[in-house]
């Protein structure tokens, strides 16, 4: 590799997740869900460290100890580990626009990206290889090893692509100041006994199959969104003001404590961001993502 290396890691939405039980033998639940990557992305870099450096570095300017770091460090040390690649030191730099803490994969985002790009850098093509590291980093990391509208099943890491309604509705992104672990909301949802039986989920999975990308109002569901608000009350307030702005759905992102409207028409998801005023974090309009090219710096 002599020059820098380039690929855009999308924040995705959960157009529905529906939690299963806790499976016995890794302990990760049992999901179904529908993710969908939007225009907001962060930008990831990898060029060579230069001389005298000791191994990979990660930045991540402008979010100070932001957790992704420590993702996208993570998976390419898990890349060298897995494939043996001994090529020189590299420096991936991470251009943050995702909320960190979100609930939108951010920081699996940049871990995807770190893979594809280490795979380039290393002359890497097996996808499923770059899937099967991203699970053991975390549950929505192989989705965004390529990212693109998909069926998730098992803990995550059984994908099936679905067609995508294009640019068929907008997406009104509204961040709160306070971050949420997700395990934390995970370990609430288990207390308040929201994980289905497996009957259960098993209907919700053959409801969605049977709809395909276009899921009706019944499946757009978060099954994470009462332990979420359980502990950030202000998340049903943001609903409530979403709702009220116009949308035609709002929802949890993922595990929260992100909110997000989907509008029929763009215009309208501008007009709702406006009418926010001057709430902070600015609340963002996004698109459904498609997927491009990867880029070679000059």
């Amino acid at each position: 590799m002599t020059g820098a290396l380039r690929e855009t890691a999308p924040a995705k939405l959960n157009l529905c997740l529906f939690l299963g039980p806790v499976r016995p033998t890794d302990g990760r639940h049992e999901l179904v869900t529908v993710f969908q990557p939007l225009t907001l992305a962060d930008d990831v870099e990898l060029e060579p460290a230069g001389l005298g450096a000791r191994g990979d570095a990660v930045s991540c300017p402008g979010v100070p100890g932001a957790a992704e770091q420590n993702l996208a460090a993570a998976a390419l040390r898990a890349f060298r580990q897995r494939t043996g690649w001994a090529g020189p030191p590299v420096r991936l730099r991470i251009t943050k626009r995702i909320p960190v803490a979100a609930g939108m994969a951010g920081g699996s985002a940049d871990a995807a990206a770190a893979l594809r790009l280490a795979a380039r850098a290393a002359g890497v093509e097996d996808d499923d290889l770059l899937r099967d590291i991203g699970f053991a980093l975390g549950a929505d990391v192989p989705a965004q090893v390529r990212p693109a509208r998909c069926l998730a099943t098992g803990a995550g890491e059984k994908l099936r692509a679905l067609d995508g309604p294009g640019d068929g509705y907008a997406v009104l992104v509204v961040p709160h100041e306070e971050p949420l672990a997700t395990a934390d909301v995970y370990r609430r949802a288990d207390a308040l006994g929201l994980p289905r039986t497996e009957d259960d989920l098993r209907a919700r999975l053959e409801a969605v199959e049977a709809f395909g990308a276009d899921l009706p109002d019944d499946l757009i569901v978060n099954d994470l969104e009462p332990a979420a608000r359980d502990l950030c009350p202000a998340i049903g307030e943001t609903l409530d003001a979403v709702r009220a702005a116009g949308a035609d759905r709002a929802l949890v992102c993922g595990s929260g404590p992100t909110v997000a409207g989907l509008f029929a028409r763009a215009d309208a998801a501008r007009a709702a961001a406006v009418a926010f005023g001057d709430r902070r974090p600015r609340p963002i309009v996004a698109a459904p993502w498609s997927p491009v090219r990867p880029e070679v710096a000059a």
